[in-house]
């Protein structure tokens, strides 16, 4: 009997002659050591999954009152018409708010996108929780009460709840628990589906919606030659044009290398600042050394030992690039257009019905759809040709196909050794031993371990796909973010769950040929009596433990987001150690944006991994059910007061979660399939056939009852009456132009921060670069700055920004543009904040002067109180230009053929600011007129609510070309707004 156990090295006996070939391949695979190791794991993930998670819940009890700028960073961020319930300082008085805010609320307060997203997260847990309920009282008494006992003798108590054991009419419990799963499934998107339709309804119907601009504008794409220009995109628009209404155009702009410069400058500026952080950390002992960095391959000025100073160095460089930049903004025209413009009508049902009729034609070879608000493109995209993005999507399936491949033998070694560590002991005889004599501590690293790494490898993927996919040629940032998704679940899905079960039923079917080839059979006979699809299902009943502990331990990944751990450490640890920036101080206190694309993926993967393994393991349903009623709760707290939504959608993701949901019940029947033949005859196969088609049924049933109505505001057939805006008032000129531009064209570049206390030795950094003599000012950024004269005082500014400790919090610098981006989509940014023409970053609504931040001068505060009754506003506020945003610049880095005296003309006072050239005549630097004085009548700046509120003047408004005022409430986020700003 010894020999024998030499032969079967995963059985304590030989295989009984009297049992069937099934029969015997089940006791070949049955392995004792493996069943205890099996049930260990699970108890050693159960406990540490549990118990680290109230850890952090409770830890995240304790933080939440006494860190709100992690905990809640919404709180005092939002503005008074969406402010969210204040939370006490009790360790569970966050929970009453969550429990009591329902959907109505939530979707003015948060947007649409999160309150889909926390619907999608209740249909999980009220589908798991009905299924899983379905499989302890169908699944697990039949698999238990009618399993072979023989067989199963010895099992483990995973094994023994699963069909493993089952033949014959037993397996009919798992055609009957197939139809009732996918009914359940059907029942709860159909009910889901009505409501979000009724959700998006009101979204279209919102007054948000109704007085944005982009809600009545088209992107028309692909124009051939002879359209690009504005009669062109009318005469296309006119081919499916049913409503005889005539559109507003604007034909596209060529910008050159402007955004490539920008994005430049903005990393340059960064650098500068990183290195004035470190250098001049401690003022008062500053190193004996100036920081130096190796020169770049293109730099030709003088070099020491092959390095130039860092400070001087980058300073040239900011000063180059915005000579540049300003250069190129002055020769954009529309003399050269772009094949790509939007169209905008006076009401939003005229806009839809043109986008309705044009979805599935191409007039003139033109793409017409509904645009996006403006700061969702991605402008670069836009002027790719057809063939052009075609042969990008081709290179990016090549390269998600690549990856995919490059990633199969790391997960077939997951798969196969990592997730069963009995495998690997079958062929690393050490490594057996070691498992035999400590079995508790393997135990312990199967349960985390596994489960662990293969959540660890999939955190970078989605930064990958979001870069693929911008190559790829996406337009619209929510599009990128679709495909983000669609791309995420495909890869998990094939490669965690199809290719990771597959290998490991390979590895099962391998032991067994390699076991009968030892009995003396030929090869034909070992693959034949190996009864490949019995194995696959054995390989996937003996592989489902390892799905139950990797869905515990997402139960701890829950509890992290609450706890806001990585955020939480990683500021800590910069701030403690580093020396960050005060840009990155702002940064930090900013509300973090949500990752759709990535939670949704997580969402859809583990309901398709639960619904695989619904029959085989039913244990992992209620495990499933478990995780999703935690984090439905999780989720909506940081939804409401942590996290923001970067880029609104307004809940057009449902149709893509939907899809994969119906795909995950069609793939869950598919393998139930599998078992039911392996183990059965065909006839149990014909009786889940049906389901195949009652599923797409259900797909066609709400493409034609919903997809439409949830993307389309109106498809025809208005009445006259409904014509009118949802205020009731007729709508203001608008200028197309000023509104869809390209953001490089007016885009403030940004300027240095330097916290407050390296004030008094900015000087003695930059004692190389002044000049003795009071004469020429050395510029660069917005403000100018001077040597001190023989008074002691200094005669210009420094060409920084001074950021005390006390305001470098994001609510200071929230209505900001080089910092609003932070804030993301919320409610009340549907159409970004409200312009506050040269008022930028001084101060936010609701605050007052004593705490705005300011531009430091070396001559005065002008926060003082002396300074507000003066009237002297802080220096960038005199500054106002009309055109296409240019900074300052020292005329002497200018090149002579662009050159001017305008150029040098100073705007008056003693602040030497310089302003920039301004041709009058120019159509393109006249689009700004008659902005009202900021000041109330003593003196002092206008709050912002004073601003909108004014009566009896044009500060509120802004005009366009044609002298038509536009409501300021509705100029958000084109030219006039930014080049109002500086």
């Amino acid at each position: 009997m010894s020999g024998r156990r030499a032969i079967y090295p995963r059985q304590t006996t030989a295989p009984n002659p009297s049992l069937s070939t099934g029969e015997q391949v089940l006791q070949l695979l049955s392995n004792p050591f493996q069943a205890s190791l099996q049930t260990n794991a699970f108890w050693v993930s159960l406990g540490t999954s549990l118990g680290i998670s109230v850890a952090l819940a409770l830890l995240f009890c304790f933080m939440r009152p006494r860190n709100t700028i992690v905990y809640a960073p919404k709180l005092k961020n939002a503005d008074t018409d969406h402010a969210l319930p204040p939370l006490q300082k009790g360790l569970f008085s966050w929970i009453k708010p969550v429990h009591t805010a329902n959907e109505p609320y939530l979707v003015e307060k948060i947007g649409m996108d999160a309150v889909i997203f926390l619907r999608f997260t209740r249909m999980l847990r009220n589908i798991f929780t009905v299924v899983g309920f379905l499989g302890l009282v169908i699944m697990i008494p039949v698999n238990v009460g009618l399993g072979n006992k023989a067989v199963s003798r010895g099992s483990s108590t995973f094994s023994v709840m699963t069909p493993l054991y089952i033949f014959g009419s037993g397996l009919w419990a798992q055609v009957v628990m197939a139809w009732l799963t996918d009914l359940v499934i059907i029942y709860f998107l159909w009910h889901n589906y009505r409501r979000v339709h009724k959700l998006r309804r009101a979204h279209l119907e919102s007054p948000e919606y109704q007085r944005s601009l982009h809600a009545r504008t088209l992107l028309i794409r692909d124009l051939p030659p002879k359209c690009r220009n504005n009669e062109g995109l009318t005469r296309i628009t006119d081919e499916v044009n049913p409503t005889g209404a005539a559109p507003k155009t604007t034909i596209g702009r060529n910008v050159k290398i402007l955004p490539e410069l920008i994005e430049e400058h903005e990393e340059v500026v960064r650098d500068l600042e990183s290195v004035l952080a470190k250098y001049m950390k401690h003022p008062d002992r500053l190193p004996a050394r100036r920081p130096m960095m190796k020169a770049p391959r293109k730099y030709k000025g003088p070099t020491t030992n092959g390095k130039v100073d860092s400070i001087d160095y980058l300073t040239d460089r900011i000063r180059e690039l915005e000579t540049k930049i300003n250069h190129i903004r002055e020769l954009v025209d529309t003399r050269d257009p772009m094949p790509y413009g939007f169209a905008s009508w006076d009401e939003i049902q005229d806009a839809h019905t043109v986008a309705y009729m044009a979805r599935s034609k191409r007039p003139q070879g033109a793409k017409i759809q509904l645009a996006p608000r403006p700061h969702e493109l991605i402008w670069d995209n836009l002027k790719l040709s057809r063939g052009s993005r075609r042969s990008k999507r081709f290179m990016n399936a090549v390269w998600i196909t690549v990856l995919t491949i490059v990633w199969m033998p790391i997960n077939a070694g997951i798969a196969v050794f990592l997730s069963n560590l009995s495998n690997l002991g079958l062929v690393w005889k050490g490594f057996r031993d070691q498992l035999e004599a400590h079995h508790t501590g393997w135990a312990i690293v199967q349960g985390i371990a596994s489960p662990a790494i293969t959540s660890l490898v999939y955190l970078v993927l989605p930064i990958i796909f979001r870069r693929l996919q911008v190559r790829a040629g996406d337009v619209t940032k929510t599009e990128r973010e679709r495909h983000v998704l669609r791309n995420l679940y495909s890869f998990f899905t094939f490669n965690n769950l199809i290719v990771f079960s597959m290998f490991s039923a390979i590895w099962q079917y391998v032991t067994i040929v390699v076991q009968y080839n030892r009995e003396g059979n030929d090869t034909w006979t070992s693959l034949r009596e190996g009864r490949f699809f019995l194995v696959i299902t054995t390989s996937l009943c003996q592989i489902s433990p390892f799905w139950v502990t990797w869905l515990l331990q997402r139960n701890l990944g829950a509890a992290a987001d609450l706890a806001q751990l990585w955020h939480l450490t990683t500021v800590w640890f910069a701030r403690t150690f580093l020396a960050p920036t005060p840009r990155q101080n702002i940064e930090w206190t900013a509300p973090p944006a949500f990752d759709y694309a990535s939670y949704y993926n997580y969402f859809l993967f583990y309901s398709t991994v639960a619904l695989c393994y619904s029959t085989l393991q039913p244990i992992v349903l209620v495990v499933t059910a478990l995780y999703f009623t935690i984090d439905a709760v999780c989720k909506k707290y940081l939804l409401m007061y942590v996290f923001v939504t970067k880029t609104e959608s307004g809940g057009m993701f449902w149709v893509t979660i939907v899809n994969r949901m119906i795909f995950a019940t069609i793939l869950s029947n598919v393998i139930i399939g599998v078992v039911v033949k392996a183990r059965g005859g065909w006839d149990l196969v014909a009786a889940l056939v049906p389901l195949l088609f009652v599923m797409l049924g259900f797909k066609i049933y709400c493409m034609k009852t919903f997809d439409l109505e949830l993307k389309y505001y109106a498809r025809g057939g208005m009445h006259d009456q409904e014509r009118l805006p949802a205020d009731g008032k007729p709508r203001k000129a608008e200028k197309m132009s000023a509104r869809f531009g390209h953001p490089a064209l007016f885009k403030p570049l940004i300027t240095p921060m330097v916290h407050e206390k390296a004030r008094h030795v900015l000087t003695e950094v930059y004692r190389g670069r002044l000049s003795s003599e009071g004469g020429q000012s050395t510029a660069f950024s917005d403000i100018a700055m001077q040597p001190m004269n023989h008074t002691g005082k200094v005669v210009q500014d420094v060409p920084f920004e001074i950021v005390p400790e006390a305001q470098q919090d994001y609510q200071f610098y929230k209505n900001r543009s080089d910092f609003r981006e932070q804030g993301g989509d919320t409610p009340s940014r549907t159409q970004t904040p409200i312009p506050f023409a040269g008022t930028e970053g001084y101060s936010s609504p609701g605050s007052s002067r004593a705490q705005t931040p300011v531009l430091f001068t070396g001559k005065e505060d002008y926060n003082s109180p002396e300074s507000s009754r003066a009237g002297s506003p802080p220096p960038r506020l005199l500054q106002q230009h009309h055109g296409i945003h240019r900074k300052p610049i020292d005329p002497s880095h200018v090149p002579s053929r662009i050159r001017s005296a305008a150029l040098t003309a100073s705007i008056g006072g003693d602040l030497g600011m310089q302003q920039p050239y301004i041709d009058l005549n120019d159509d393109r630097t006249n689009l700004l007129q008659g902005v009202g004085d900021l000041r109330t009548p003593n003196g002092e700046f206008m709050s912002l609510e004073e601003w909108r509120t004014r009566d009896g003047s044009d500060a509120g408004t802004f005009r366009d070309h044609s002298g038509g005022a536009t409501p300021a409430e509705e100029t958000v986020s084109g030219y006039d707004y930014f080049r109002a700003r500086r």
